[in-house]
């Protein structure tokens, strides 16, 4: 087989995984806003989404502004918020969150922080200290996360369904590959 055919193969092999990568992440995104959000829910998991510095990502900000209009009108609902500090961060990715929350009128007794993740995995595991057995929860990420999120946090026994944020437009042609990538990998470590 020629160099020329060889390469080929492998675009088109690339262009059909892409595709499938982004029709099945699509479909999932699309499916978690048919059900229904419960009001009053236990718990709120808001996952951290990376910072520039110490100020949220345009992706970290959806999640926030969708986690604040959520406890604003359900009061009774504790905020976990979720996500360590990564080397380039100058303070945790909950610690900002939290920040964040209060600026948008969330009382902050209402917010706990969990910042030692360093993935969605680590989101889960670490959070679920937080939740008593029988609680229900939601948690808040981006549409294109919401998948993973919900099957990584049943696997840790969490009753929870999820409440999609908006995802930046510019960000999408690589969320979604990561996603698919991401979902393999938690696959192969049992995870989901």
């Amino acid at each position: 087989m020629g160099f020329i055919k060889m390469m080929t193969y492998f675009v088109l092999f690339g262009i059909f995984v892409y595709v499938f990568c982004f029709l099945f992440i699509g479909v999932n995104s699309y499916l978690q806003y048919k059900h229904k959000v419960p009001k009053n829910a236990d718990y709120i998991i808001v996952l951290g989404a990376g910072l520039k510095k110490n100020k949220p990502t345009l992706a970290l900000k959806y999640r926030i502004e969708t986690a604040a209009e959520y406890a604003k009108v359900n009061p009774k609902t504790k905020i976990i918020v979720s996500g360590g500090q990564g080397k380039d961060e100058l303070i945790s990715e909950a610690e900002c969150m939290k920040i964040e929350l209060i600026k948008l009128g969330i009382e902050e007794d209402r917010i706990i922080k969990e910042d030692l993740s360093t993935n969605t995995y680590e989101n889960m595991k670490f959070s679920k200290n937080y939740i008593k057995d029988n609680e229900k929860g939601i948690i808040v990420t981006n549409d294109y996360h919401l998948f993973r999120s919900i099957k990584l946090a049943e696997k840790q026994g969490l009753h929870i369904v999820g409440l999609p944020a908006k995802t930046p437009t510019v960000i999408l042609p690589t969320a979604y590959i990561r996603e698919c990538l991401s979902i393999l990998k938690a696959l192969f470590y049992d995870h989901i």
